[in-house]
C-alpha cells in the first residue's frame, strides 16, 4: 500500500518473503524509484554545485576581504577594527585600521586611497555578506569599473577562507609581539633627512635596480 520509508518497506517485505541479499537489493530499489524521487517532499537544505575560484594570473587581480573587529580602542585614532585584504596572487596581506561605525562610503574611501591608487582596480573582489559590501553604493560603484563581487553564501565560510587564516595568523602576531596599544604604528612620524641607507652606511648607490616592495605592482 503506497511508498513508504525504507524501514516500513523493510518490515512489511521480511513479513511475507525472503531471498539473498533481499536487504540491499531493497534499499537500491527504493534509492531509485522514479515515484518516490518525484512526489515525496525534501526537508533538507537545498545544494548547490560548488563554483570554482578562478586563479588569478597577476598580483591585485583577485582579493578577499573581510573584517576584523572589537579591537582594543587606544591612540590617537581609537581605531577598533581593521579591513584585511588578501592578494590571491601573492599571498599578501594588507591590514587597514579603521572604526567599527565606518559607513560603506568610509570603507570605500579607505580601499581606494591605500589599494586602487597603488595597486589597481582589481577584477574580483571576495567576501562575505557585510552589509558594507552588499551596500548599493558599494556595489554599483564596482559595477562601473567592471569589478566582479562575488559573496560567500551561508554556511559556506570556505569561499573566503583565505582571508579567514590571514585574520588567524594576524591575531597571533598581534598577541605575541603588540602592545595593548596596537595602532600606534598608524600614527605619523617625521621622517629623516636623506636616504635611510645613506644614513647607514654613509655612501649612495648611483644605479637601482627594482625595489623587492615594488615587484608585486600589476605595471
Amino acid at each position: 500500500m503506497g511508498h513508504m520509508s525504507e524501514d516500513r518497506t523493510k518490515e512489511r517485505v521480511a513479513s511475507t518473503a525472503w531471498w539473498p541479499k533481499w536487504e540491499q537489493e531493497l534499499s537500491e530499489y527504493i534509492n531509485t524509484c522514479a515515484r518516490c524521487q518525484k512526489a515525496n517532499r525534501k526537508h533538507g537544505k537545498n545544494y548547490v554545485l560548488l563554483q570554482h575560484i578562478e586563479e588569478p594570473k597577476h598580483p591585485w587581480e583577485t582579493i578577499n576581504m573581510d573584517w576584523v573587529t572589537g579591537l582594543v580602542p587606544g591612540g590617537k585614532e581609537k581605531f577598533t577594527s581593521c579591513l584585511i585584504i588578501v592578494d590571491r596572487f601573492r599571498k599578501s596581506m594588507r591590514c587597514l585600521p579603521c572604526h567599527k561605525e565606518d559607513t560603506a562610503m568610509d570603507t570605500d574611501l579607505l580601499f581606494w586611497n591605500n589599494i586602487i591608487s597603488t595597486c589597481g582596480v582589481p577584477k574580483i573582489i571576495i567576501s562575505d555578506r557585510e552589509p558594507k559590501f552588499t551596500s548599493e553604493f558599494w556595489t554599483n560603484l564596482y559595477d562601473m569599473l567592471g569589478t566582479k563581487i562575488s559573496f560567500s553564501t551561508a554556511y559556506h565560510p570556505q569561499t573566503d577562507g583565505l582571508a579567514e587564516r590571514m585574520i588567524q595568523t594576524m591575531d597571533e602576531i598581534l598577541d605575541n609581539s603588540v602592545p595593548m596599544a596596537w595602532n600606534i604604528r598608524t600614527m605619523k612620524v617625521t621622517p629623516m633627512t636623506g636616504l635611510p641607507f645613506y644614513q647607514k652606511s654613509n655612501w649612495l648607490i648611483t644605479q637601482v635596480s627594482t625595489l623587492p616592495q615594488e615587484k608585486h605592482l600589476p605595471w
